[in-house]
């Protein structure tokens, strides 16, 4: 199983449970397996909500600010993976 790095979290709202990754490499889909890892945070989730501006989206490039919706908590510098089986 490879994990290719994507983005890094800049922030996350806890009432929302909502990180907000910039992607860095690649594209995150609808439906990835990502995998959240940093100091005290290490969990692998599928993406199934994903929105950039409040609008909700299937795909993100490089480069782009989106909001992906989370089980567990995470925070500002985790680096966010894409799980390849």
């Amino acid at each position: 199983m490879a994990e290719d790095q994507v983005g890094i979290v800049v922030n996350f709202y806890a009432k929302l449970s909502v990180a907000a990754i910039k992607v860095t490499g690649g594209s995150i889909r609808k439906g990835d397996l990502l995998k959240y890892k940093g100091s005290t945070t290490d969990f692998t989730e599928e993406v199934t909500s994903m929105e950039i501006e409040n609008q909700a989206i299937e795909e993100a490039k490089s480069g782009d600010l989106v909001g992906v919706k989370v089980k567990e908590r995470v925070r500002e510098k985790d680096k966010v993976y894409r799980v390849v089986e």
